[in-house]
């Protein structure tokens, strides 16, 4: 793994000299998009709007419009806006992790201890596994202020960049109905999760859509022709509702049973 970010974390006066990775990875095919008459790909090109010429990546600097001119902004400047949050993931206080709303989550990333960081990696790690407990930090990257959440996952830590208050959106514009459901419909619906409630095992969910499309890619190839399945998707009605959820305990129950 490549390291993305290098720096500390702090939480008090002690600091740790970590690198991050990113703990996750993209599973998608690669697909190269294509024009439709030849099957040509179709490149992207970095273009100066006024003279319609290529521009290659090293003449590219990033710009601020204020009033008809840009100021130009150097790699210095990001640093300088806090260069402190540059450099150090300031772990500010700590929360209990069901306080944090899954809505919030974006990005995990692990974290590593440089030289001379081991003892004080180990103790952040392993007094956060005792208590049950995140650090909320602050830091920059990629020209961006991160808002973050520290923890745990399998002896290491992670860093989940979480997002700011004023990027979610207000769910009150949603429109959602009104309609009362009686007693009975939310008992069985308690008792239908209860049936369905298990531990949970990440291992036990795998990703076949990539795997379903790539049968397809290969029928294609060979000729074959791939049969779609059809998948009922008609809306249960509300005199119908009480009616599903038996049947689905009954079916649950049964498997169980069997």
């Amino acid at each position: 793994m490549r390291s993305i970010w290098n720096g500390s974390i702090s939480f008090g006066l002690v600091s740790i000299p970590i690198k991050m990775y990113s703990a996750s990875e993209d599973r998608r095919l690669d697909l190269d998009m294509l024009d439709v008459h030849d099957n040509a790909r179709i490149r992207y090109k970095r273009v100066n709007e006024d003279t319609g010429k290529e521009v290659e990546w090293k003449d590219i600097v990033k710009g601020f419009k204020k009033d008809d001119a840009y100021v130009i902004l150097e790699k210095e400047d990001f640093e300088m806006a806090n260069m402190k949050k540059s450099k150090t993931i300031d772990i500010e206080e700590f929360v209990e992790e069901a306080e944090v709303n899954d809505l919030l989550f974006k990005s995990p990333y692990f974290l590593e201890p440089q030289k001379e960081g081991g003892k004080s990696y180990n103790l952040l790690r392993d007094a956060l596994k005792k208590t049950g407990k995140l650090g909320v930090a602050t830091f920059v990257m990629r020209q961006k202020e991160q808002l973050s959440l520290i923890g745990v996952y399998k002896n290491a830590l992670v860093l989940h960049v979480i997002r700011f208050a004023e990027e979610i959106r207000d769910p009150a514009d949603l429109k959602l109905p009104s309609t009362k459901v009686s007693k009975k419909e939310v008992d069985m619906a308690l008792s239908l999760i209860e049936n369905y409630t298990t531990g949970f095992k990440l291992d036990k969910y795998k990703d076949v859509y990539n795997k379903q499309l790539m049968k397809i890619i290969n029928n294609k190839v060979s000729g074959k022709k791939t049969r779609s399945k059809k998948v009922d998707t008609t809306p249960t009605q509300a005199d119908d509702l009480m009616a599903k959820l038996k049947a689905s305990l009954e079916r649950k129950k049964k498997s169980k049973a069997s």
